[in-house]
């Protein structure tokens, strides 16, 4: 990562002094030459470096750090509209969960569902995590495995949903789709067109309009995010830092693993090491509002997580700074 360095050298500045005591001279004999009252000793210390990151470079290494896209797919995100549910919480509480995520999507520009809409924002409470997301697992399935390339994480990412010791987790499915049409870009299971008689109608069909090497028709939209709340977190946090904690993980795909300590983010909410905000902060809301603007059209997750950080970096940030 490169850095700029800023150093300061300090001096310590002697006023006029003896070299040795008048008595000791006395019995050497020897002749102390007078002193420069106008002559400063120089006494070198050692450096102190003040170490700044580039905001580009710290936006950089934040959307690295917490982001978390499908493999080889760029970084998903919902289109146009959001519907929030609540299971399992006393009625105030999820009205105030579902009322702050609708929130947080509606500044980013999303359309939260009008009430009675399906939901693909879940969030169920629970005194029991890891039995509670087991459950779910097991009960459906096809809604954490899809089984459809480009849709969801690992096996391995599956079973750290289940078996973590977070008070907080989730699950997002994506889809990759024809950003032209809408429709998905790539094969779904069951899913057919036409007689279903030919392999060619179980196959997506997309109409390219206009062919490149650096850019694709084909975007990464969130589908569904499943969060589950062990009420175990109220002992460590306010409800509504967890509410604004929901919202992040809500509509952006967060990694539950990443190392967030070094920048002021929400996400630190259950570190005891590091102090947090009493709701989204700076850094969170430009992430956010970084991935809702970024390009989503540039053909590779590296380059479109460099489109997502150089959003972020335009919402005009305060660098961070290390001593």
């Amino acid at each position: 990562m490169a850095r700029v360095l800023s150093r300061t050298r300090v001096l310590a500045v002697a006023g006029a002094a003896l070299l040795a005591s008048l008595g000791a001279a006395g019995a050497s004999g020897a002749q102390t030459p007078p002193s420069d009252p106008d002559q400063d000793i120089a006494t070198p210390l050692a450096d102190i470096v003040v170490e700044r990151r580039s905001l580009d470079d710290a936006t950089r290494d934040f959307v690295g750090e917490i982001a978390a896209p499908v493999r080889n797919r760029g970084l998903a995100r919902w289109h146009r509209g959001v519907c929030v549910g609540a299971l399992s919480l006393q009625a105030d509480a999820a009205q105030y969960l579902v009322d702050r995520v609708s929130t947080v999507a509606e500044d980013l520009g999303l359309n939260p569902g009008d009430p009675g809409c399906t939901p693909n924002v879940i969030i169920i409470g629970t005194d029991d995590g890891q039995a509670m997301a087991r459950s779910l697992v097991q009960s459906r399935p096809r809604e954490f495995d899809t089984n459809v390339s480009g849709a969801n994480l690992s096996d391995r990412a599956l079973e750290a949903f289940q078996s973590s010791d977070r008070l907080i987790r989730w699950w997002h499915v994506s889809l990759p789709v024809d950003s032209e049409t809408g429709d998905p870009a790539v094969r779904i299971p069951g899913q057919c067109k036409g007689a279903c008689d030919s392999v060619y109608d179980y196959a997506p069909t997309i109409s390219v309009f206009a062919a490149s090497r650096l850019n694709s028709q084909i975007r990464d939209d969130l589908r569904q995010v499943i969060v589950v709340v062990d009420i175990d977190a109220l002992e460590m946090a306010s409800f509504e830092q967890i509410a604004d904690y929901v919202a992040m993980v809500a509509l952006a795909q967060i990694d539950p693993e990443a190392e967030t300590a070094g920048f002021n983010t929400i996400l630190n909410l259950f570190d005891p090491t590091v102090a947090t905000d009493r709701f989204l902060t700076d850094w969170d809301t430009a992430y956010l509002q970084g991935l809702y603007a970024a390009d989503q059209s540039q053909i590779g997750s590296r380059r479109n997580a460099r489109s997502v950080a150089s959003a972020m970096a335009d919402q005009r940030l305060e660098t961070p700074e290390t001593d």
